[in-house]
């Protein structure tokens, strides 16, 4: 029988005692943080943009209440306060989203909070995140010009 020198290939390999299974571990967590942060990051996002479309659209729907009143006898355009509050609840009652609605003057403006429950971030303790949506809008007679 021979036998093996102590320098050779099995000997490498007994000799490493665990230690790739540890980079292996390291990596995959590495690995795992990054793909949550993406995909996390990329629907929170896309939360976002619901969450600002929602609010946008409510604050539209809580312009068209104008004061018909008003608007027959001077022909000016003014809103009936209650009437826009109750439309823009009304939108987000409809798209299952809650928020703030304030009429002031002849604007309409609408806050949205939702929270967005996280995925694979949920395994480093990020639960959820918050995201914000904001419109307003006030009530035009047709289309004149670009707004910026």
């Amino acid at each position: 029988m021979t036998r093996r020198p102590e320098g050779g290939w099995g000997y490498w390999w007994r000799a490493e005692r665990g230690q790739v299974t540890v980079l292996v571990v390291v990596l995959l967590v590495a690995l795992l943080a990054l793909a949550g942060l993406s995909l996390d990051g990329g629907l929170a996002l896309a939360s976002k943009v619901r969450a600002g479309g929602q609010a946008e659209s409510a604050a539209r729907a809580g312009a068209q209440a104008l004061d018909l009143t008003t608007y027959r006898t001077t022909g000016q355009l003014r809103l009936d306060p209650a009437h826009a509050q109750q439309l823009a609840q009304n939108y987000l009652a409809s798209v299952g989203a809650t928020g703030t609605v304030q009429v002031g003057g002849d604007t309409v403006t609408v806050e949205i909070t939702t929270t967005y429950r996280t995925q694979l971030m949920s395994l480093i303790g990020v639960r959820d995140i918050r995201t914000h949506g904001h419109g307003a809008a006030h009530p035009q007679r047709g289309v004149t010009a670009i707004e910026p």
